[in-house]
């Protein structure tokens, strides 16, 4: 069932306008800032938000003239919205009931699919009796329960704690590889994007700013947003060659291209000095430390000068250079440490 949409949503300081395509068993995960219109082109593919124009279809059928209800769509919200009166058995089987299931039939279904995420042994348990991981379990096996060929999770990891996440990432993936319709998934952690999904679709103001494999994507950036996302400093400019000039500067760059081109490197590939180094660094400047903050296990350094840049160093190195904000230091990357590319 290969869905086939074009959202159209305008708002008095906000349009959306993105074309999506999903394949059968595909995963395709909505990545962009707060605000970029992510979680309005879920609940317009839902039939929660009314569709200023464009279509959607699902295997050739028209879905947006039908009601949210007449849609073969299950959803997971971020909040999971199970109903607090009803069991975990109940929550699963409440929409084959609504579509006139019977209530034995339903209830099988509930007891298979709980079985299928491993809480057939909370089936009894109301909401409030659940740890955050089940509640998210139940969500989703409440949302297959209608037998959707389109499934649509909104953040569905986003209400977990660091440990459980990381569990429930692992047991999701797995039931997302078990499905066979479409699958849409909204987040803002790139994380979840790159283990759930198998292309990344980025959105920013309402527009698609780039899309691909998460391996493509982390790989070229192509907005500064997709580029702090993957963690990479990125920089565009006109390439003559093995060179980029980037404002003031001319970098030095493994690739050749000739026109417009981006050039991204990791923050650990900047080096620090606090005299200007011996010999002729292909890229070098001189820049002003701007702040200085722990990053995971090491230190991350914000410079300004020609280009504002990150660089990670180790606590060590911090302490032998003895760095402080406002400080004026040499920064360099060696030409081998860039990326080029075509913008």
């Amino acid at each position: 069932m290969t869905l086939h949409a074009h959202l159209v949503v305008t708002r008095p300081a906000f349009t959306l306008d993105i074309a999506l395509k999903v394949a059968p068993g595909e995963v395709v995960a909505l990545l962009g800032p707060n605000g970029a219109g992510k979680t309005t082109a879920l609940r317009a593919l839902a039939g929660l938000t009314a569709v200023s124009g464009g279509q959607i279809t699902l295997d050739g059928r028209p879905l947006h003239t039908l009601p949210a209800e007449r849609r073969p769509i299950g959803m997971v919200f971020q909040d999971y919205l199970l109903f607090p009166h009803l069991s975990a058995l109940d929550n699963v089987a409440f929409g084959p009931r609504c579509q006139g299931v019977s209530k034995a039939e339903a209830r099988r279904t509930a007891a298979a699919l709980l079985d299928r995420v491993g809480l057939a042994d909370r089936a009894a348990a109301r909401p409030g009796r659940l740890s955050g991981g089940q509640a998210q379990r139940v969500a989703l096996a409440r949302a297959l329960a209608v037998r959707p060929r389109l499934l649509l999770l909104d953040e569905p990891l986003a209400a977990l704690d660091a440990h459980t996440r990381l569990e429930i990432r692992s047991r999701l993936r797995r039931h997302l590889a078990d499905f066979d319709g479409a699958t849409v998934l909204v987040t803002h952690d790139p994380l979840d994007a790159m283990v759930l999904a198998d292309r990344l679709i980025v959105i920013e103001d309402g527009a698609i700013v780039q899309q691909g494999t998460p391996a493509d994507v982390a790989r070229n950036p192509r907005t500064e947003y997709v580029a702090r996302l993957v963690g990479l400093n990125l920089y565009r400019g006109p390439a003559d060659g093995a060179r980029v000039k980037i404002g003031e500067l001319l970098f030095s760059t493994s690739e050749h291209l000739e026109g417009p081109a981006f050039v991204a490197f990791p923050p650990a590939a900047v080096a620090l000095y606090r005299t200007r180094p011996d010999g002729s660094p292909r890229n070098l400047w001189q820049a002003r430390i701007e702040g200085i903050e722990r990053h995971g296990d090491n230190v991350r350094v914000h410079l300004d000068g020609p280009i504002t840049a990150f660089a990670d160093i180790t606590p060590a190195a911090l302490a032998d250079l003895d760095l402080t904000p406002g400080q004026s230091i040499w920064a360099s990357v060696k030409a081998t440490e860039t990326h080029a590319y075509p913008a």
